[in-house]
């Protein structure tokens, strides 16, 4: 089975830029579909953004977040990557990517319970 694991978290400024990295431990990244979620303190986990299997043909972004994120995939790295733009003191939040088989129509890349397999998550504090 495939391990992501998380990285890039950090704190910075509001306004600013981070780009957060998935990368894969224990088989190839590319036959799984790769999403993000956050998770603030108090609050239920909630989708961010997520990227196809494959060549990374199909992305899905948060409707409130579109526009400040960037999803993608490297497969020669075994790695996916989010780039949050313009961030602000609310997209402080633990952030998860996650991996699952997109193949049959029906995945739905916005819902935790289409990713088998979780990362531990990494901290993005943004600071007002």
């Amino acid at each position: 089975q495939v391990q992501p694991v998380e990285s890039g978290g950090g704190l910075v400024q509001s306004g600013g830029s981070l780009r957060l990295s998935c990368a894969a431990s224990g088989r190839t990244f590319t036959a799984y579909a790769v999403g993000w979620f956050r998770q603030a303190p108090g609050k239920e986990r909630e989708f961010v953004a997520a990227v196809s299997s494959g060549s990374g043909a199909i992305t899905s972004f948060a409707d409130s977040r579109k526009g400040r994120l960037t999803v993608s995939r490297d497969n020669t790295k075994n790695t996916v990557y989010l780039q949050m733009d313009r961030l602000k003191p609310e997209d402080t939040a633990v952030y998860y990517c996650a991996a699952g088989v997109d193949i049959g129509g029906s995945f739905d890349y916005s819902l935790t319970k289409s990713y088998p397999y979780w990362g531990q998550g990494t901290q993005v504090t943004v600071s007002s």
